[in-house]
C-alpha cells in the first residue's frame, strides 16, 4: 500500500515537472505534511533548502512526499534542512528522510528550550541522534547571519529567542501597526525560538518565521518594521491566533500569502482575517480547507490544494523569476495563476 501510495504522489509531481532544461527559475514547494511544514527550494543551479520535515511515523507519509517534491525538482540529494523549532510537525520527519535522500547539512537554533514538554524532548532527542552519526554538517544559526546556501539569499532574522537588531534593506521604517496594539503573552514553548529567515531572490522576498508567536513578532516590527515589504509570506504557525499578528502580517504587507494548515489545524477565523486584511494583499492560498475556519474563513476553491474529504497530499508550487514575477501551481486543479513583476 505505502509503494503504491508513493508511486501514485510521485505522478503527481512528474505530471506538473518541465522538460529537461526548460526551468530557468527558483521553484518552491509547499508540501502538504496535514498541518505540519515542508517547504522545499530548489535553485535554478540545482542547489536545495529545505525548511522543516513534517511529522513523524504515518508509514513515512512525509518524507515521502518531501522526495516526490525533490524528484520534480530534478534533484537527488538535499543541500540544507533548516529545522525552525523542536516541535513533532517540524522535526519529527527528520530521521525518515534522512533515511530516504541524502542530506548535506541541519541547521537549527541551538538546544531545545521547552524540555517540560516530553514531545518536544522526545523529538529533539530523535533529531539529536541523527546529527550525532557524524554523516551531516551542522550549522546553529543566529539572527543577522546569511546562510552558506548558492543561488539565494537566506538571511536568519530570528533564532532562539532573539531577533536582528538593525533593519534590513527595505525595512527601518516606523510601522504603523503597532499604535496602540495590545502587548501579547509571553509564550514559553519552543515557537518562539522559531528560526525565520528572509529569504531573497533576485527582487524577490519571501518571509518564514516557522511558529513564531505574537510577542516575538513584536520584537521584530516593533516601533521599527526591521523586515520591510515582502512578496510572499509563508504563513506563521500554520494561521493559528497565536501569531501572524496584524503588526508583522500588515507591517510586511505581502502580496501573495501561502497557508501550510491542515483540515483539523490551522486557519483559525481570527489569524486568517487578519492576513484577509492585509494592505496589499492579492491572494491567500491554503494548502487545506479548514474546519475550524468554516466557509466563511477559507478561500475560494481555486486557492485550496486540498478540499474536504479523504487524504489526497495535492501540493503547492511557487515558480519565481529574479524580476520578482512568480506562479502558484496548484497540483489539485492543475491551473497556474501568474504574478507580475512589481513596478519601480
Amino acid at each position: 500500500m505505502v509503494a503504491a501510495a508513493l508511486s501514485l504522489l510521485l505522478g503527481l509531481f512528474a505530471d506538473a515537472a518541465p522538460a529537461p532544461g526548460a526551468q530557468k527559475g527558483l521553484q518552491i514547494y509547499f508540501v502538504d505534511v496535514e498541518g505540519g511544514q515542508a517547504t522545499l527550494f530548489v535553485t535554478p543551479e540545482g542547489k536545495s533548502l529545505l525548511i522543516d520535515t513534517g511529522w513523524p511515523g504515518n508509514n513515512g507519509r512525509d518524507a515521502d512526499r518531501i522526495v516526490a517534491a525533490a524528484k520534480d525538482g530534478g534533484i537527488k540529494r538535499i543541500d540544507f534542512v533548516l529545522i525552525t523549532h523542536y516541535h513533532d510537525d517540524h522535526v519529527g520527519g527528520a530521521p525518515q528522510l534522512a533515511a530516504k535522500i541524502p542530506v548535506g547539512t541541519f541547521i537549527d537554533h541551538g538546544e531545545n528550550r521547552e524540555t517540560s514538554s516530553a514531545s518536544a524532548s522526545r523529538v529533539f532527542a530523535a533529531y539529536r541522534a541523527l546529527l550525532s552519526t557524524g554523516k551531516y554538517k551542522h550549522i546553529t544559526a543566529k539572527p543577522g547571519e546569511v546562510l552558506p546556501i548558492t543561488g539565494m539569499q537566506v538571511r536568519v532574522v530570528t533564532a532562539d529567542g532573539d531577533v536582528i537588531e538593525r533593519p534590513l534593506p527595505g525595512g527601518g521604517k516606523e510601522n504603523a501597526s503597532c499604535a496602540n496594539a495590545p502587548k501579547p503573552p509571553v509564550d514559553t514553548t519552543e515557537n518562539p525560538r522559531s528560526l525565520g529567515t528572509l529569504i531573497t531572490f533576485g527582487k524577490l522576498r519571501i518571509l518564514d518565521l516557522g511558529d513564531l508567536t505574537a510577542d516575538k513578532e513584536m520584537d521584530l516590527m516593533c516601533p521599527m518594521n526591521k523586515i520591510g515589504a515582502v512578496d510572499i509570506y509563508v504563513v506563521s504557525h500554520h494561521g493559528f491566533l497565536q501569531s501572524g499578528s496584524a503588526v508583522l502580517v500588515h507591517g510586511i504587507a505581502p502580496r501573495v500569502a501561502i497557508m501550510d494548515n491542515g483540515a483539523k489545524k490551522g486557519g483559525s477565523p481570527a489569524a486568517w482575517d487578519v492576513i484577509e486584511k492585509s494592505p496589499g494583499l492579492e491572494d491567500l492560498w491554503q494548502l487545506h480547507y479548514s474546519e475550524e475556519g468554516g466557509d466563511a474563513h477559507n478561500v475560494a476553491a481555486l486557492f485550496l490544494a486540498n478540499l474536504q474529504g479523504p487524504d489526497t497530499g495535492n501540493y503547492l508550487k511557487v515558480t519565481a523569476s529574479a524580476d520578482g514575477s512568480f506562479d502558484v501551481f496548484n497540483s489539485r486543479t492543475r491551473e497556474t495563476k501568474k504574478y507580475a513583476a512589481k513596478k519601480n
